[in-house]
């Protein structure tokens, strides 16, 4: 029963240390062939956009806004797929998902 306890909190520490690291990773999605660039946390919350210049054009705001909204799935779907692969088999082993956590 020991062991089982110990093994318990050892996978407990593995996974905050895997949130952890989730939390601070970021990952950068893009649209248009890189003209427009979203950087979102490993959380989700996207911190940083970059547009390129050459796709600024008042005529056509339709194109830019799905460029962003390209950009920032890219990269929210890079996020996941790097919390899937990192806390995967970490939740697994707790029988279930984790709430809160983008992927789950």
């Amino acid at each position: 029963m020991s062991q089982l306890l110990a093994q318990a909190q050892q996978m407990q520490q593995q996974l905050m240390a895997a949130q952890q690291e989730m939390a601070e990773a970021e990952v950068t999605g893009q649209a248009g062939g890189g003209l427009v660039i979203a950087t979102v946390k490993g959380t989700g919350e996207v911190v940083g956009l970059k547009i390129d210049p050459k796709v600024v054009d008042p005529d056509d705001v339709e194109t830019l806004q799905d460029l962003v909204i390209g950009a920032i799935e890219d990269a929210s779907n890079k996020a996941q797929q790097i919390a899937a692969e990192k806390l995967g088999p970490l939740a697994g082993g707790l029988g279930g998902g984790l709430p809160g956590l983008p992927g789950f």
